[in-house]
């Protein structure tokens, strides 16, 4: 239907009729990786809270030992939803990417449906699923007298969404990488859990002793946490957050991940 608009700005009309298909194309590719992922049996899609409420609590059981409080007297329990369960969304996402495109190889016969599509489909499944986790537990936690809700949601969802992004940025790279080698997605999942380490997932940087603070600062996902727990606490404000450093590293992913992808394109065999 030809309108007023779409007469005086044709390119913007265009732009919008195209980002309009390719979100419903998103949308659809999230509920087929709900299906095939979890599937109506049992729990159903339930699995996709359950799965990190129950990684998240057990990892909160182990650290009991450190008492019901933690650094810069943090509840234990808000400690690690804040920490590890965001961390899940890093590694479901990366994790994720290594076998993206050849277990989604027959969807690209379909015109609509790139390679981007498929991986951001996935990635925003994975970061509802976290937000929907951290609401979750940290209820739980509030009603033992564990930890509490996000008491700066805003603040912490913007860490979130910048875990996200440089995740999504990391894991196009990978997708890309792993379809020139096997090797790549042999390697994925052992680095990820070793970067647990210096993720600062169970650290922060106000505690951390000189050198180690600053050779920590350089790896992006530290200065994320920092924003998370600065959502999650009111009373801790981190001196070691620099958005401009994150925001510059996520952009150069980006960047490096759709030139990857669009290099690997040509070379995908559909048949």
């Amino acid at each position: 239907m030809v309108t007023e608009f779409s007469v005086k700005y044709p390119e913007t009309d265009k732009f919008l009729r195209g980002l309009t298909v390719q979100m419903r194309v998103i949308g659809a590719l999230v509920m087929r990786e709900l299906h095939t992922r979890f599937g109506r049996d049992n729990i159903g899609f339930l699995w996709l809270i359950v799965e990190p409420a129950l990684l998240t609590t057990g990892v909160s059981v182990i650290h009991l030992s450190s008492g019901p409080f933690m650094h810069y007297g943090m509840p234990t329990g808000s400690f690690m939803v804040s920490g590890y369960t965001c961390y899940i969304l890093f590694r479901s996402i990366v994790n994720r990417a290594a076998d993206a495109i050849e277990s989604n190889r027959t969807l690209l016969f379909h015109r609509m449906i790139t390679i981007f599509d498929i991986l951001f489909s996935r990635a925003i499944l994975e970061l509802g699923a976290t937000i929907l986790s951290v609401l979750v537990l940290s209820l739980m936690m509030q009603s033992v007298n564990f930890g509490f809700l996000p008491q700066r949601p805003l603040l912490m969802l913007g860490g979130l969404v910048m875990l996200f992004w440089f995740s999504f940025g990391l894991s196009m790279i990978i997708a890309a990488a792993s379809e020139l080698s096997t090797m790549v997605e042999r390697l994925v999942h052992p680095m990820t859990y070793l970067s647990l380490a210096i993720s600062g997932a169970f650290t922060i940087q106000q505690t951390m002793p000189d050198p180690f603070r600053w050779y920590l600062s350089w790896w992006p996902t530290t200065e994320m946490f920092e924003l998370i727990r600065e959502g999650q606490f009111q009373d801790y404000n981190s001196d070691y957050t620099y958005p401009v450093y994150i925001i510059s590293i996520c952009m150069v992913l980006s960047a490096i991940g759709l030139l990857s992808l669009r290099a690997v394109r040509k070379d995908i065999h559909l048949g």
